[in-house]
């Protein structure tokens, strides 16, 4: 039995902002995958729920204007995983979601939850912190449009106004454009567990494919919130495809990060991830662009 208060049920984004407004401790139900499981714990026993699971209208992926790529928050894992637009433009997000639990999590679950809960192990952060993700934030009283790397505020804290509901994430055409990403998960057990911890990388080389043109990094569990690594960024730009670009890109992830020690893992441990995991998904994402690490 789930020990809940009352379930109030959105029929549209308009109606769950006016309820939102009406009982402004109630909590938003997305897909459930998780809200339900602290429910079933205790951890919110007896707490009132607004359901925006029917919302069709904060479901589905596509291209805009102006090219960047509009995600709904409602969409599922595996939405996301199998979307031609995903597939074609951002094929790294697909595959970091589909690390996320089972199959049947991932038909229930949502990427707008996945981000809102704010934890730093969520599958589709580090992708979405290492393609620039904008998030656009609906209230009664307007829109309000947040670069996704301001969005998280500390631990499970994300900058969600009271009233206000997530209603897209946005990737610009310019992060997504002749980019090629890799994400590796590293995890106790190689299904159905949380990372121990996460790294995306995405390159974009120079048009004779022999130096990075730009490279993004971003980590999961390496810190109290999915975090860029800025340092290894910007000694990677125009740098040859050689052993020191893998160097600088470990020692600048290693020094921007903030790893800590949990029954997961130590310290020490998440740092060795660091420097390996951000070598072998920049190798990766190297060699799908097109590229070769020389010497």
């Amino acid at each position: 039995m789930y020990d809940f208060n009352t379930l109030y049920e959105a029929h549209s984004v308009e109606e769950a902002l006016k309820l939102k407004k009406e009982h402004p401790q109630a909590l938003l139900l997305a897909g459930g995958s998780d809200i339900l499981i602290s429910i079933r714990h205790g951890k919110l026993a007896g707490c009132d729920l607004i359901s925006i699971y029917g919302l069709d209208e904060l479901r589905g992926i596509c291209t805009e204007d102006d090219g960047s790529l509009l995600i709904r928050p409602l969409s599922s894992f595996t939405d996301i995983t199998m979307h031609p637009l995903i597939k074609r433009h951002i094929p790294v997000l697909g595959d970091a979601v589909d690390q996320v639990g089972g199959p049947q999590v991932r038909n229930i679950g949502t990427i707008g939850g996945n981000i809102c809960n704010g934890v730093t192990s969520a599958d589709s952060a580090s992708t979405l912190k290492a393609y620039d993700a904008i998030l656009e934030l609906t209230s009664l009283e307007g829109i309000r449009i947040l670069p996704y790397a301001e969005f998280n505020l500390g631990p499970g804290k994300v900058d969600l106004h009271p009233g206000e509901i997530l209603t897209g994430i946005r990737i610009p055409k310019e992060s997504w454009e002749s980019t090629y990403g890799q994400y590796i998960k590293y995890s106790m057990r190689r299904a159905m567990d949380i990372a121990t911890l996460g790294c995306s990388v995405n390159v974009r080389l120079t048009e004779d494919k022999k130096r990075i043109s730009r490279l993004r990094v971003a980590f999961g569990v390496a810190a109290p919130t999915p975090i860029r690594a800025f340092s290894a960024e910007k000694q990677a730009e125009g740098h040859l495809l050689d052993q020191e670009l893998l160097n600088l890109v470990s020692e600048g992830s290693a020094s921007d990060v903030m790893p800590r020690t949990s029954w997961r893992a130590s310290k020490e441990f998440r740092l060795h991830l660091v420097k390996e995991l951000s070598q072998r998904a920049t190798i990766a994402s190297i060699e799908k662009a097109g590229g070769k690490i020389n010497g």
